[in-house]
């Protein structure tokens, strides 16, 4: 027997659960990919998006999930056979000079944990090194979504500037745009990039980027671009080559509806409303872990991120057997550890479309999967969230 009822409730860090309004935005005809509501529909969303990323910079929109706005963000403004230093704090920093490894650069990967945000003195102290400046490019994220860590990206700048170095500060910020700050341009980012499919509350398959002037020089030079993914094929005056050929108008439609809903939350709002959420979640992990089996991946209190959880499980127990009663259940699917913590962590994502029902509905659930499957931890867990949220939402 289950006590679950309807559509089950996606607490993973992407895709994540979208608002009906987005959903509903994508029902109605296509467009004429060639009139002025196309042209129109499309100068907006790339106006938006610059900024999102707060860059006076300009933007592009990919068919494409993260992986593919990698490559776009490599293939534009690297040559081969370039150095590129690539920031350890989980999976996804290495999974992308992984990709740049595979299409012709020289990978250097500044060693970190998966317990830990990146150094920012080590990227300082690396960085002085380079005499030569045989470093042409930093790559790092802003949250890891395997590990649960968040990265200092302003500091990770000001380190890159004190050191003189003039290599091109290249960030993925597909878990934290629209739902923490990013400040492209205050914080020295040559390339920004993000998906669709978490804090933009969009179905997967749109990948973004914003580039400012320096990265326009490199993207000259640069002998990675191909056709599909080249900014300057782009620019080109007919409004499908924006998209290197026929638009993904439905996606469009959906990211405009989005886009909208955060606009009218207001950036700020929508910031501290991960910020309180976060907390909770935090809340309740810490009062869990009091039973021994239970911990934070990050060890650092102020590395965790507002966007997942990553949470340890130690012992016998396996993350595996909690994720399934939550789903079989309950309904409510965790993320699962991936990476170096595969079969040794459970995620709870807190992004994009996610409000206080839906956060301490997943946190009473985790709950009664703790105590029907015997997992030791400490009491009160929902009751510290709910203490933390009514003692920071005002009436």
């Amino acid at each position: 027997m289950a006590v679950r009822a309807g559509r089950e409730f996606l607490a993973i860090p992407g895709p994540t659960t979208m608002p009906d309004e987005v959903l509903q935005a994508m029902h109605r005809p296509a467009l004429d990919i060639y009139s002025e509501e196309m042209v129109h529909l499309t100068q907006g969303l790339l106006r938006d998006l610059s900024s999102l990323f707060a860059t006076k910079g300009k933007s592009y929109i990919y068919i494409a999930n993260g992986h593919g706005a990698w490559e776009a963000v490599l293939s534009n403004v690297l040559s081969r056979g370039d150095k590129i230093l690539v920031l350890e704090s989980g999976r996804f920093a290495i999974n992308w000079g992984a990709a740049a490894e595979a299409m012709g650069a020289e990978v250097e990967v500044l060693k970190g944990d998966w317990r830990r945000a990146v150094r920012v003195a080590d990227v300082e102290e690396r960085l002085r090194k380079d005499k030569d400046h045989k470093i042409k490019a930093i790559l790092v994220v802003q949250i890891d979504t395997a590990s649960g860590a968040v990265n200092d990206i302003e500091a990770i700048g000001k380190a890159i500037k004190a050191a003189g170095h003039p290599a091109l500060y290249l960030v993925d910020t597909v878990a934290s745009l629209g739902c923490m700050p990013f400040e492209m341009d205050a914080w020295g980012v040559d390339v920004a990039m993000c998906g669709s499919q978490k804090g933009l509350m969009t179905p997967p398959g749109l990948g973004f980027c914003a580039i400012n002037d320096r990265a326009r020089e490199a993207h000259k030079r640069a002998n990675m671009r191909t056709p599909y993914w080249d900014w300057s094929e782009r620019d080109k005056a007919e409004n499908y080559r924006i998209y290197g050929g026929t638009a993904p108008v439905h996606l469009l439609f959906a990211l405009r509806k989005a886009i909208d809903m955060i606009n009218e939350e207001g950036l700020e709002n929508a910031f501290l409303r991960h910020r309180l959420l976060a907390e909770a979640v935090r809340r309740a992990v810490s009062a869990w872990s009091e039973g021994q089996v239970l911990n934070f991946n990050i060890s650092e209190a102020g590395e965790r991120s507002n966007t997942v959880t990553t949470v340890l499980m130690g012992g016998s127990h396996k993350p595996a057997d909690l994720q399934r009663y939550c789903k079989e259940k309950c309904g409510v699917v965790l993320g699962t550890g991936i990476g170096d913590l595969a079969g040794q962590a459970f995620r709870i994502a807190h992004m994009g479309h996610v409000n206080a029902p839906m956060i301490l509905g997943t946190l009473g659930v985790v709950e009664v999967a703790l105590q029907a499957l015997g997992i030791p931890h400490g009491k009160g867990g929902i009751e510290a969230a709910v203490n933390w949220l009514g003692e920071n939402v005002p009436a």
